[in-house]
């Protein structure tokens, strides 16, 4: 069965996101200062090819933690779906 992840990563909330200050003050510049924080990331969509729904799952999670998020400063959530 195909599933369809769709995954975000982001910078922990403790690290320096040099990325979304930039684009903060670009926002400020243009004159738009509603606007809070801002963290930029990554999103990624995967096509999985799995028995289950849970092998899937855990197949997308290696994925996550061995080659697409760097854990020491980023955090990653992915939502899984049938394709």
């Amino acid at each position: 069965m195909k599933y369809i992840a769709e995954i975000n990563i982001m910078p922990q909330k403790e690290i320096l996101d040099p990325q979304g200050k930039a684009v903060k003050l670009g926002l400020h510049n243009l004159h738009i200062d509603s606007v809070g924080d801002v963290r930029i990331g990554k999103h990624i969509r995967l096509e999985v090819e799995a028995e289950s729904e849970d092998a899937a799952k855990t197949t997308v999670d290696t994925a996550c933690r061995q080659l697409l998020a760097n854990l020491i400063m980023e955090e990653y959530s992915f939502t899984l779906h049938e394709a």
